[in-house]
């Protein structure tokens, strides 16, 4: 009987795939010790990682955060991205504070990587997340972390608040001063700045020719960025440049959000007056403030109610929402119409949109929605946004995914110009070139 005999052939085993190992490093402020243990801890963290002959090397994930209570540190959240997209297999961190000093976070995240079978190793307090009784210890300590927070959070408020009712500020990063031995100390070519400004403003100027002028001149702010409408109004309204502080007008919410509020009466305010060298003479600042109020008086103002296009309309050209503006506030002559925020508060060079009479705005989304005149509800309940395409389009986006593309038109000024427009352009005018008409409506 003839035999068959078959050679097997034995492929050589495949070596284990090694373990994707990242680290997670964090430090609690900008200051250079802080960010040399920064840099202290990447480097730990990269040796120890590449030293164990099955891991692989994945990286240090590294965060300058001001505090761990907060979500938004970025190179935390590309972590957590990368352990979704399934790159980590294991990650490592010095300690559960570093981690994360929100109980709630941090449980969340052990749980999320968890399910994605990625264990956590935290180094100071020698736990591994995937260990039976990882939780109940992450559970027991990072709570006594969420509480350290809260009370480091309290006492530095308790001592910021003592300060401020002896008259002492904490320290503060503002145009044309600098802060020295706990007093604000004059910088010359920055307080230069601060008297065009002022006297600018005085001889005319509004903020938003001001801006235009910092900017073209090249002049940058403290922080070394371009200047926008709001920063030369802090600075014209800022009492510190005529010598005064006016102490603990904003404070944080809580010690988890660190969210910063307006002091609107919550909490006491402390008002030192001359307490350092002003760069405003008290006389000049005074009546900088009067300017100030009168023309906010008259001034053509912002509506700050939401009505039912407020953040549907975006503008095709910058991506800003348009705001509802009324011109001639308080007067008969009142004339709503939207805006591009961008072009409103910058102009026509920041961005080439247009802006829309709002009773246009209205006649033509009912005739989108085939109505015979402009219903809020149906407006809401169907239309999710409307894009400004060009000076004369607009895009209509419904909730279901429809689009609608619809083309305006302003009235003719030759339309518009009837008896009734030439009385009031001639009585606007008056009231242009009488100062003292203009004081009594107002």
């Amino acid at each position: 009987m003839e035999r068959i005999i078959t050679k097997v052939k034995i492929s050589a085993p495949g070596l284990p795939r090694k373990k994707r190992v990242a680290a997670y490093a964090r430090v609690s402020s900008g200051k250079d010790a802080m960010l040399h243990s920064l840099s202290a801890q990447v480097s730990y963290y990269s040796n120890f990682i590449q030293h164990h002959g099955d891991w692989e090397y994945i990286g240090v994930y590294a965060d300058e955060a001001l505090t761990g209570t907060k979500d938004g540190r970025a190179e935390f959240q590309h972590l957590l991205s990368d352990c979704r997209n399934g790159k980590v297999d294991m990650v490592i961190t010095k300690s559960i504070s570093r981690f994360a000093r929100n109980t709630v976070t941090m449980l969340e995240t052990v749980r999320e990587l968890r399910l994605l079978n990625i264990d956590i190793f935290f180094e100071k307090e020698n736990i591994y997340s995937m260990s039976g009784d990882g939780e109940l210890m992450l559970t027991i300590l990072a709570s006594f972390a969420q509480e350290e927070s809260r009370s480091v959070s309290e006492n530095c408020k308790w001592r910021i608040r003592r300060q401020f009712a002896n008259g002492r500020p904490g320290s503060t990063t503002m145009l044309g001063y600098k802060w020295v031995d706990g007093t604000l100390q004059v910088i010359p070519e920055e307080a230069e700045t601060v008297h065009m400004i002022f006297s600018d403003y005085l001889s005319g100027m509004g903020k938003n020719a001001i801006m235009k002028k910092l900017n073209t001149s090249g002049i940058p702010t403290k922080r070394g960025g371009v200047w926008c409408e709001s920063g030369v109004a802090k600075i014209l309204d800022n009492e510190k440049y005529a010598g005064d502080l006016l102490l603990q007008k904003s404070y944080s919410s809580n010690y988890m959000e660190k969210k910063k509020c307006m002091n609107r009466g919550q909490l006491p305010m402390y008002f030192v007056k001359d307490s350092h060298e002003p760069i405003i003479d008290r006389e000049t600042f005074e009546r900088v403030q009067k300017e100030r109020k009168r023309r906010a008086a008259g001034c053509l103002s912002i509506n700050k109610e939401v009505y039912p296009f407020t953040g549907k309309i975006q503008c095709g050209c910058c991506g800003k929402n348009y705001r509802r503006k009324i011109a001639n506030a308080g007067s008969k002559y009142a004339s709503p119409v939207w805006i591009c925020s961008t072009f409103n508060s910058k102009g026509k060079e920041a961005c080439g949109s247009k802006q829309i009479p709002e009773e246009i705005l209205m006649a033509v989304t009912a005739d989108v929605l085939g109505l015979s005149e402009f219903d809020e509800a149906v407006f809401t309940a169907k239309i999710k946004q409307i894009i400004m395409r060009g000076p004369d389009k607009m895009l209509f986006i419904f909730h279901d995914g429809r689009q609608v593309e619809k083309t305006w038109q302003n009235k003719s000024r030759r339309d518009s110009w009837d008896d009734a427009a030439r009385q009031k352009a001639r009585e606007m005018n008056e009231r242009r070139n009488n100062p003292w008409q203009q004081q009594q409506e107002q």
